[in-house]
């Protein structure tokens, strides 16, 4: 490693820090900060501050070395930090879940560059694995399989990732890591003799053809080997692409249609070159992935019958397979997330460009969920800005319920103070403590809202028990009835939406039961008042009966009624000759109704013994009824066709308007009549629904 000053002097601090300590074999452990840092310099490419930061984090860590900003600058001390809260994340505590150990180092990675360097840590941990004891490296083999491996494909770290993996191989299955690896040596001079001759008559085809392009061949791994083996069930022999060779075309610009044109072309010299298995032909380019992924693969068989896979993309292409939406680690399966797709795009960033600042404007960690851990180590994942309370139910419901507070980090704190990632919360409960509707306001979770509605509901049910029984126990003692009818008109007028809500007001002492005693009384009083007053109506009816021909019928306009005052109701207007009925009022006397009135049907339902049968006279009295029209008209014009028409009859119009209606595009035409009866009426109302440009004729 060529140092310089900054790594010469952070490497001087933790050789002093880690004085005396020693890795599992003995050896000085100095040594392992010294593997990490030769990763991240040569085979990662991180500048020094990340090769400084590796010491640092060691000193800190195993030698208890206190790094400030004053001595070592902000950025290192970031990556410091970083480090060391990732250190005490136990994996054991993510239950080996890669999404959850993934999105909880990145909580605490302020830099992006701190992931990278954890992953370089555990590779010089696999790589040292001989050294662990049986239990411990078994414990470490199966972290790097379920969370490192993972994150490194994600992050396009793939030399890490298949290294890592080619270890874990070794270990897990040494017998089969050998069969392959002993395979794969075996045939290298083979392989190199067979790219040599399967190249050469391509370059000379695109040569001609004047395509630009950049070769790369590969070698699968022995691990994805070994599991593509495991899931086509076929021997070393029958994986057809452990060796494969990929065209990456120069396209000027991106137009899709020459890049097509491109991509089709350089296959259709490698089909004619070569015997092409077009069961495995996979066209990406003519209907790209869902992700976006655009490639053309197609498996050749030379004239040896040797197999390889050969895949073709323009530089676009590649690029967008490579770090764009579609890129390797997307399409082969990785749960996606797009805030967190732009945090590793800010890892790839300080990758692609280690010479450079730190940008800060680059995405800050994921802020979707909080880290939380219990005193024990036990960790539990809360959405962002939840606080105690959410904690408390996440442990459980009864903790949730009965929490009075919490101890966070050693701090005694309320239910309501919000927690942040690598906190650890201790839940203080109290017997008497019961949840209040104002808790609701102070959790973000789904499971703490919920958990504490049904604990309010079930408070409400038994202090509804409870009002109920007081309630009924009252009204015993009083010899009070309370009919349903009267209980849900008391019930609104307080605005209580259940009655349950009711009963529960009652209980609690909310609502005072005698407010129920002086409705009921009052209601009381208003009936006899009601009962007086409709029998004195009653009794002024019979003397009307008395005084004529037909006992039970009130003649309207009859000359012989004398002290009868009747109106005729405006809601309706009847006229002579309507068939109408009367409705006995405590203050106005009667008010004749046509049968078909709007209020008729409640009147004879609701007041059937303040009903008046009526009937008109033989012939109508001197005077005229009042009666209102309305016309819908489709030209604005049947206005004087209407006034022409009312005029043929013993009709008098008192008033007359005329409307737009914008939403239909028709007319809307009021009129006022007097009419002298409803025969004259009968005669207008047919004449104007025989006019042209009258839509409909309607009595108000």
């Amino acid at each position: 490693m060529t140092n310089s000053p900054l790594i010469d002097k952070a490497r001087a601090a933790a050789e002093a820090a880690l004085d005396g300590v020693t890795r599992h074999d003995g050896s000085p452990f100095i040594g392992h900060p010294d593997a990490v840092a030769d990763i991240v310099a040569h085979e990662i490419g991180l500048p020094e501050e990340c090769i400084a930061a590796v010491y640092l984090h060691e000193a800190n860590r195993m030698g208890g070395l206190e790094v400030k900003a004053s001595d070592w600058g902000e950025g290192i001390c970031t990556l410091v930090d970083g480090l060391g809260k990732i250190a005490t994340v136990k994996p054991k505590d993510t239950r080996l879940e890669a999404e959850k150990y993934k999105k909880l180092i990145i909580q605490y990675s302020r830099d992006p560059r701190v992931t990278v360097l954890k992953l370089a840590d555990r590779l010089e941990v696999m790589r040292s694995l001989k050294m662990f004891p049986r239990v411990s490296r078994e414990q470490k083999i199966l972290e790097t399989l379920l969370l490192y491996i993972p994150l490194a494909h994600q992050l396009g770290l793939y030399n890490m990732k298949q290294e890592m993996e080619d270890i874990y191989f070794s270990y897990a299955e040494p017998e089969q890591y050998r069969l392959i690896t002993n395979k794969l040596k075996a045939g290298e001079k083979d392989r190199e003799k067979l790219m040599a001759e399967f190249v050469e008559p391509l370059k000379a085809r695109l040569s001609e053809a004047g395509i630009q392009y950049k070769l790369k061949v590969r070698t699968k791994a022995a691990y994805s080997i070994w599991q593509k083996m495991l899931k086509q069930q076929v021997p070393f022999e029958g994986v057809f692409d452990v060796f494969a060779i990929r065209f990456i075309i120069d396209c000027d610009g991106e137009d899709h249609k020459l890049e097509k044109e491109l991509c089709w072309k350089v296959y259709s010299f490698v089909t004619e070159e070569y015997e092409a298995d077009t069961k495995r032909l996979r066209d990406w380019v003519s209907n790209p992935k869902p992700n976006g992924y655009e490639s053309l693969h197609i498996t050749v068989r030379n004239r040896d019958g040797a197999y390889v896979e050969v895949q073709i993309r323009t530089r676009r292409m590649d690029d967008m397979a490579e770090n764009g939406f579609a890129s390797h680690w997307a399409y082969k399966g990785v749960k996606r997330e797009e805030s967190l797709d732009k945090w590793l795009g800010s890892v790839r960033h300080a990758l692609e460009h280690p010479g450079e600042e730190h940008p800060d404007d680059l995405p800050q960690p994921l802020s979707r969920d909080i880290f939380v851990f219990t005193p024990s180590g036990e960790l539990r994942i809360l959405p962002a800005g939840s606080t105690v309370l959410d904690f408390a139910f996440g442990i459980h419901s009864n903790m949730g319920a009965r929490c009075v507070g919490a101890r966070v980090n050693g701090k005694a704190v309320s239910i309501r103070e919000k927690l942040s990632t690598g906190d650890v919360v201790e839940i203080q409960t109290g017997k008497n403590q019961r949840p209040s509707p104002d808790w609701l306001g102070w959790v973000v979770s789904s499971k703490a809202r919920s958990k504490i509605k049904q604990t309010l509901a079930a408070q409400e049910l038994s202090r509804a028990a409870d009002g109920r029984e007081l309630l009924e126990r009252r009204l015993r003692n009083w010899k009070l009835d309370l009919p349903d009818e009267m209980l849900t008109q008391l019930r609104k007028k307080l605005n209580y939406s259940t009655l349950t809500g009711f009963y529960a007001a009652i209980g609690e002492g909310v609502l005072d039961v005698n407010v129920v005693k002086d409705y009921i009384l009052g209601q009381a009083q208003r009936h006899a008042a009601s009962v007086e007053a409709a029998e004195a109506v009653q009794a002024s009816a019979r003397a009307v009966k008395q005084q004529e021909s037909r006992d039970d019928i009130l003649v309207l306009n009859a000359r012989s009624v004398k002290g009868i005052d009747y109106k005729m109701a405006r809601c309706c207007n009847p006229v002579f000759g309507d068939d109408v009925f009367g409705f006995v009022t405590r203050e106005a006397g009667i008010k004749i109704h046509r049968i078909t009135c709007p209020n008729a049907a409640r009147l004879l339902e609701m007041y059937p013994y303040r009903i008046q049968k009526v009937r008109w006279a033989d012939t109508p009295s001197s005077g005229t009824f009042q009666v209102a029209l309305k016309v819908i008209a489709d030209e604005e014009s049947a206005s004087a066709s209407i006034l022409e028409t009312v005029g043929r009859f013993k009709a008098s119009v008192r008033s007359f308007s005329v409307s737009e209606n914008r939403r239909t595009g028709t007319w809307d035409i009021s009129l006022k009549l007097s009419v002298p009866s409803g025969a004259e009426l009968d005669k207008v109302l047919s004449q104007l629904r025989t006019l042209r440009h009258v839509v409909k004729v309607t009595r108000g």
